[in-house]
């Protein structure tokens, strides 16, 4: 059990590393996505996988 809570923590914080180092057209979508994979954890990680990640340039 302990070992998926590592696992989680690790796809969170690539997640959040991903989004800041990431080129965007206008710098408010990365303000806009910190916001949501820091806020939402879950569901901002699943946003970003299958929707940010094709907003960047």
């Amino acid at each position: 059990m302990f070992g998926l809570g590592i696992i989680g923590f690790a796809i969170y914080a690539f997640t959040i590393y991903d989004v800041v180092t990431s080129n965007f057209a206008n710098d408010n979508d990365k303000l806009i996505w910190v916001i949501i994979v820091v806020l939402l954890p879950l569901i901002g990680t699943i946003l970003w996988f299958l929707i940010g990640r094709g907003k960047r340039i």
